[in-house]
C-alpha cells in the first residue's frame, strides 16, 4: 500500500513554503521555499507609484507563484505520485486582505486599478488605517465593552479598519470590489472554486462570533455608516468552521500537479497553525511563535477577559477550546533594524574577516556582556505595541546610553526588551487565572539565536522548549489536513489525535540561571515603570514625534 501524505503551505511576510508530510507519523519528507518576487512594498508599487506613509503592500501573483512552484517541487523531491497527496492546508499572515471581483480576480490585476495602492494586498503590518482603528476601538469600548475586550482592542492590523480606510481614501476601488477577503480565504477559493471564509480568521480579525455572526450593522451606524455598509455589502461568502473546505478544483489540480480528490482545508492564521505544529493541542502550554514579530497563544477551556489580548475565540485553533492570542509587533524586526543601521564599520569588517554574519559576530560579543549588566534598558516597541497596550503609535525607547556604551551592549538590551515584553504578556494571562504550565517556542528566531533563548529563560525564570520542527506553521497545516481527510482515507478523526501522532517532543531546552533571574527581576520592575510611563501615562511624546515625521511624507514609517 503506497504511503499517503498531506501538504502544509505557509505564507509568511517575505516568503512562502510548502512541506510534504507523511500521514502515518508526521515525518517531514520534503520542503520548498520561495521568496516573494515583490517582497513587501513600502515605498513604491510595481508601476512606480509612490506609496503614502505607513503602507505595507504585497503582490497577489507572488502567492500564486508560491503555490505553483513549491508544491510541484516537494512532490518531485519526494518522488511520489500526485494521488498519494490526500490533503492540503493553507496558512497565511493576518489580517492580510485583498479586494477582488466576483470571480475572485484581484483588483490590482486590472490596468485601471493597478496604480491605486488600495487595490493591492494590505499586509498585516500595513498601518495606514490607524485613525479608523482608533475610531472603532473607542466606539466599542464605550458602546459594547464586552466585545472590545473579548476580541481585543481594534488595531490598524485588523480587517474592518483596513476596509474602511479603502472606502474613505479610494471609493472607486471600494465600489469596484465584489468583496474584501483575507488572503487565506482567497487562496482557498482559488484552490476549490468555492467562496468561503474561515471562522477562526473571521473571529480574530473581523470580530465574528459563531453565535451571532459579524458585528451588528445597526450598532455600527452610530460610529460611521461605512462600517455598517461593509458588513452588509462587502463580506460575501459563508463562514465555515475549521477543517475541510472542499476538494481541489480540476483547474488547480492540473496547475499544481495534484489529484482532484485532494482535500483542501479552511485557511488558518500562520501563527495559530504553529501551535499544532509545535505539538500543542491541550490547555496550559504557552506557545510563542517568534519571527519578525511574536505571537503568544494559549488554549483553555474557559473564557476570561485578558488585558490587551488580540482575541479569545472558541474553536479558534482546536474545537472545544478557547484560543487566546496576544503578541509583540516587533521582535526580529528590531534586531534586523539594529544590525542593518547601527553597526560601526569596524564590526562589519571584522565579521567578514571571521567569515561570520553580522548577527553571529554580534552574538559572540554580546555573550561576553553579563546578562542584565549592560547598564541599558529598552522598550520593545519599534513597530508599536500590540499587547498589552495595543497602540501602534508607540515607538522604541533605549535608556542608559553613555559614551562608553558598546554596540553589543545595545544589542543585548534589545534582546532583553523583547523578553520583558513576553513576560508581561505571560503575566497578563496568569493574572486572570489561566494556567501557563510550560513554554514552547517556534519560528525562525529560536534556532538562529541561542543567546536570545537563554535570555528568555532567565527573564521569565522558566524552561524554554524549542519545537522540534523548523516549519511548525506548515506542519500544523499538514496536521489540519490530516484531520480534514479523516481516518477512512488514512488520516485522523480529531486534531488532537493528528497532533499527537504527527509531532515529536522539543529538540532543545533552555533552563534559567537562578542568580541571573534575580537580576532580571530587578530590571523587569524598571521595565514596567518605563512601560507604564510611556504607554499608560499622560505623556504623548512618541505620538508627537511620529506626527512630526509623518509630515515629511516618509513612506517607511510603519505605524
Amino acid at each position: 500500500m503506497p504511503e499517503k501524505y498531506t501538504l502544509g503551505v505557509d505564507f509568511g511576510t517575505q516568503s512562502g513554503r510548502a512541506l510534504l508530510v507523511r500521514l502515518r507519523d508526521g515525518e517531514e519528507e520534503a520542503v520548498s521555499v520561495l521568496e516573494y518576487e515583490h517582497g513587501v512594498m513600502t515605498e513604491r508599487l510595481p508601476s512606480g507609484t509612490k506609496l503614502p506613509p505607513n503602507f505595507a503592500l504585497q503582490h497577489p501573483q507572488d502567492y500564486l507563484r508560491v503555490l505553483e512552484h513549491t508544491i510541484s517541487d516537494v512532490v518531485q523531491k519526494a518522488k511520489i505520485q500526485p494521488e498519494q497527496v490526500v490533503g492540503l492546508g493553507i496558512a497565511v499572515t493576518s489580517s492580510t486582505i485583498l479586494p477582488v471581483l466576483e470571480d475572485g480576480t484581484p483588483l490590482c490585476f486590472l490596468p485601471e486599478y493597478a496604480t491605486d495602492p488600495h487595490s493591492w494586498i494590505k499586509l498585516w503590518k500595513h498601518h495606514g488605517a490607524q485613525q479608523e482603528a482608533v475610531e472603532l476601538d473607542g466606539f466599542l469600548q464605550a458602546s459594547a465593552p464586552e466585545l472590545s475586550t473579548q476580541f481585543g482592542a481594534s488595531s490598524a492590523e485588523r480587517f474592518l479598519p483596513k476596509v474602511v480606510e479603502t472606502k474613505r481614501q479610494s471609493p472607486d476601488v471600494y465600489e469596484a470590489a465584489f468583496t474584501f477577503l483575507e488572503v487565506a480565504d482567497w487562496l482557498v477559493w482559488s484552490l476549490t472554486g468555492k467562496l468561503q471564509r474561515s471562522a477562526p480568521i473571521a473571529g480574530y480579525k473581523s470580530m465574528w462570533r459563531k453565535e451571532t455572526g459579524y458585528l451588528n450593522p445597526e450598532l455600527l451606524e452610530a460610529i460611521d455608516p461605512n462600517y455598517a455598509e461593509i458588513i452588509r455589502d462587502k463580506l460575501s461568502g459563508e463562514v465555515i468552521p475549521l477543517g475541510r473546505a472542499g476538494l481541489l478544483s480540476p483547474k488547480m489540480a492540473k496547475n499544481l500537479g495534484l489529484d482532484v480528490n485532494t482535500v483542501v482545508t479552511t485557511g488558518y492564521i500562520d501563527a495559530h497553525s504553529s501551535v499544532l505544529g509545535a505539538g500543542v493541542s491541550e490547555p496550559g502550554r504557552l506557545v510563542m511563535v517568534m519571527g519578525t514579530s511574536t505571537c503568544h497563544l494559549l488554549l483553555d477551556q474557559r473564557m476570561e477577559l485578558v488585558e490587551g489580548m488580540s482575541g479569545a475565540i472558541e474553536d479558534g485553533i482546536v474545537e472545544g477550546l478557547y484560543a487566546y492570542e496576544s503578541g509583540q509587533s516587533s521582535v526580529g524586526d528590531q534586531f534586523q533594524w539594529y544590525v542593518e543601521n547601527c553597526l560601526p564599520k569596524s564590526y562589519v569588517e571584522e565579521s567578514a574577516v571571521r567569515n561570520l554574519s553580522h548577527f553571529e559576530y554580534l552574538e559572540q560579543l554580546a555573550r561576553r556582556v553579563p546578562m542584565g549588566g549592560s547598564g541599558l534598558l529598552a522598550l520593545d516597541w519599534w513597530n508599536g505595541n500590540r499587547s498589552v497596550l495595543n497602540d501602534a503609535t508607540l515607538s522604541g525607547v533605549l535608556v542608559g546610553l553613555t559614551t562608553l556604551t558598546k554596540p553589543e551592549e545595545v544589542y543585548l538590551a534589545l534582546l532583553e526588551s523583547t523578553a520583558f515584553g513576553a513576560r508581561q504578556i505571560m503575566e497578563s494571562f496568569q493574572d486572570k487565572g489561566l494556567a501557563v504550565n510550560s513554554i514552547c517556542v517556534c519560528g525562525g528566531l529560536p534556532r538562529k539565536n541561542q543567546l536570545l533563548m537563554q535570555v528568555y529563560a532567565n527573564v521569565t525564570n522558566r524552561t524554554i522548549e524549542v519545537a522540534s520542527s523548523q516549519f511548525t506553521s506548515a506542519l500544523g497545516m499538514a496536521i489540519v489536513a490530516a484531520a480534514a481527510v479523516g481516518s477512512k482515507r488514512g488520516g485522523y478523526d480529531s486534531l488532537q489525535e493528528a497532533t499527537r501522532r504527527m509531532t515529536n517532543g522539543p529538540c532543545q531546552s533552555y533552563h534559567p540561571d537562578p542568580e541571573i533571574a534575580q537580576t532580571y527581576d530587578v530590571l523587569y520592575a524598571e521595565y514596567k515603570k518605563l512601560h507604564d510611563y510611556f504607554g499608560r501615562g499622560a505623556t504623548k511624546v512618541m505620538q508627537c514625534l511620529r506626527t512630526i515625521r509623518a509630515k515629511r511624507g516618509d513612506s517607511n514609517l510603519t505605524s
